[in-house]
This record gives C-alpha cells, structure tokens and sequence, in this order.
C-alpha cells in the first residue's frame, strides 16, 4: 500500500484546489451580474453620491439591455439630486430617492433584447433620452424600445452622441411652441449652455435671424454655431438694448419676463427654460395669453422619441453639433455635479465610462 501521509497531503491539495475554483466561479459569477455604478440614498449635495457595485439590471421582454459608454451630468440631475424645487420629489420619490442611480441620457451598445423587442438588436450602437431618468449613470441600463431611443449616426462618437440630446429636447420643445417664421429675429439669453448652444443651432436651422448673449470667452464660439450677433453680457445689457425681436427665449431663466418685456415686438413672446424665481412663467402664461400683446409661453417638454429622432436627422445632415465644456470619469461625478452646480458651463459635460475589463 501506498504512504498514507502522501495520499491525505494530495487529498487535502485537491480540496484546497476544489474550493479556489469554486471560489473564482463564483467570483466571476458576480462580475459577471454586477455592475459599477454612482448611487444616492437621499437627496443632498453632490457629495452624497457613492460609486457601488450593484446588481445588473436585466431587461424586460420589451427592454433592451445597453452597456453604457457616455452620458451626462445636467441641470436636470442637479434637480433630481438635490429634489429642488421642492415639485421634484413627486416625480423622484417624497422622503428618499425612488431610483438610487441618476442620469437621463446615455450612448452605448446594445448587449441583449428582451424576446418582444423588434426595433433592435444585439451589438447595435445607440443613444437615448428620458427626462423622468433612465438609471443611465452605471455602467449598465436597460430601456423600452418604444420610448426616447435609436441608433447612433455614423458621424459622431460616443461622446457627442450622449451630449446631443438633452439640451435639444428642451430647446426644441420651446422652438416648437412658437409660431416661427423664416427671417423672424430671436434672442437667445444664455446662449452656451447645453439649452442655449442647442437653441441657437435649432433656431437657425428654422431661419430665424438670431442674437445670442454670452460671456466675452465664448464669442466666437457662438458665432461658430450660427449667432448673427453676439451680445457681451459683460460690457452690455441686454434688456437695455433698443432693438426689437419677435421672441426672447432665456435658456438659462436668469432673467424675467418683466425685464425683457421692452425688447419685444407687438405681438412678441418671451419663453424660458425655467419656472422664473417666484415660479411665475406658468402664471404668466395663462395670464398674458388672456391680456396684453406680448405674451408669455411656459412649454412643457414632451415625446423624447420624437426629439431624439429629429436630432438624429439634424446630425446626419451636418447641421447640429454638440458642445462639450468637460470629461469626467464616473468615479469623479460627484466633481461633476459640482462643476454642473455652479452654472458656469459651456455646453455639456460628460461623463466617460471605463471599460468593464480595466475595472
């Protein structure tokens, strides 16, 4: 017979080798269902967001699982973030966070289709927005095929594809309330922010001559995306100006309808992005629709789906472009959302996903 000793000695290194390959299984088993992403359990500064491993969300048989590549920190997560004004916690949750993970736009790639989904298919790349929030700040989400979502135009990366949508909704849902003419003369408040820069490309696009206002560093970069002329904020205001537009469209709400109300046409209309400081644009608009021949219009921004189509055909033709101010990682977010906060931002910043293999 053989040494006893030598025989348990192998006996005790193949159980040792058993439980190191069940443990790497079970380990790779976990990667492979988990996920990284930056999560918030109550609402609060920027500082409250954590990078966490979280479970992989897995697609419905109507939804589309996408591996996120870009996507953005906007004003919108600001408001999410923080649940202010005070009206965002119907839609994010009254006490806490409803959905723990932020974001509202994303590019990537389609990694899996649920057995309904028709539109799409495994390894296509696409892009997509959703203003009530898609969970898109992680490294995995999945989405409706029927909602805000479609592929990505060959000429852009990632990067801009991600950028090129949330502004636009907004600026193309105010863009579509108003009776636009080719020739008709639009200024554009806050012209280099993601809604702005988006607004002055859109609006030029529909043939309106437009005045844009901006800082002196961003001058020619306006100029760039289509203003016909540029007011320096700096050195000039803007509500003083003797000149007279059809519309006034503050994509920044820093301004009033009080104090642009002089610079419009009979007939004219002043149109923010925001509720206005006493959240009276909705007020207003009810009221001046009513009286007056200058009037207020608050749009609701509605059919991301649309949207999202329509900036698709505009970047395939050339005529849209997105401004991108900042790149960040995920695991610098929170320095995002700072940068985001302080409303000094040309354009979009963008979040940059690392790959699942350097993780």
């Amino acid at each position: 017979m053989g040494n006893p000793s030598l025989f348990d000695g192998l006996s005790q290194v193949l159980v040792s080798l058993f439980r190191i390959f069940k443990c790497c299984v079970s380990l790779q088993k976990t990667n492979l269902n988990s996920m990284k992403a930056a999560v918030y359990e109550k609402y609060g500064s920027p500082s409250v967001l954590k990078i966490k491993k979280v479970e992989k969300p897995t697609p419905k048989d109507n939804e589309v699982l996408i591996r996120v590549y870009a996507t953005t920190v906007n004003r919108t997560d600001c408001a999410m973030l923080r649940a202010k004004p005070f009206i965002m916690r119907f839609l994010t949750g009254l006490l806490k966070p409803n959905k723990p993970i932020l974001g509202t736009d994303f590019a990537g790639q389609i990694e899996a289709v649920g057995k309904d989904v028709v539109l799409f298919k495994a390894g296509d790349k696409v892009f997509g927005f959703d203003d009530n929030g898609l969970s898109s700040h992680a490294q995995y989400m999945k989405f409706s095929e029927d909602k805000g979502l479609t592929t990505i135009p060959n000429n852009i990366t990632y990067e801009q594809a991600a950028a090129s949508l949330e502004g636009a909704h907004y600026a193309y849902n105010a863009i579509n309330k108003l009776s636009l003419k080719s020739g008709q003369k639009v200024l554009v408040n806050g012209a280099t922010g993601a809604i702005g820069s988006a607004a002055v490309q859109l609006l030029k696009y529909f043939g309106a001559n437009v005045t844009a206002v901006c800082n002196k560093k961003n001058i020619e970069l306006v100029k760039s995306i289509g203003a016909d002329k540029v007011i320096d904020y700096t050195k000039e205001d803007f509500t003083r100006s003797n000149e007279k537009y059809n519309f006034v469209f503050d994509a920044v709400g820093k301004s009033s309808f009080a104090k642009c109300k002089s610079l419009l046409e009979s007939g004219g209309v002043y149109i923010s992005s925001e509720l206005g400081p006493l959240i009276q644009n909705p007020f207003l608009a009810l009221f001046t629709s009513i009286i007056g021949n200058k009037k207020v219009i608050f749009p609701i921004p509605t059919n991301c789906l649309r949207s999202v189509l329509f900036i698709k055909k505009l970047i395939e033709e050339g005529k849209f472009k997105a401004v991108i101010d900042r790149r960040y990682s995920l695991e610098d977010i929170a320095e995002a959302y700072r940068f985001v906060e302080k409303g000094e931002k040309t354009g979009n910043v963008v979040i940059i996903l690392e790959d699942n293999d350097n993780l």
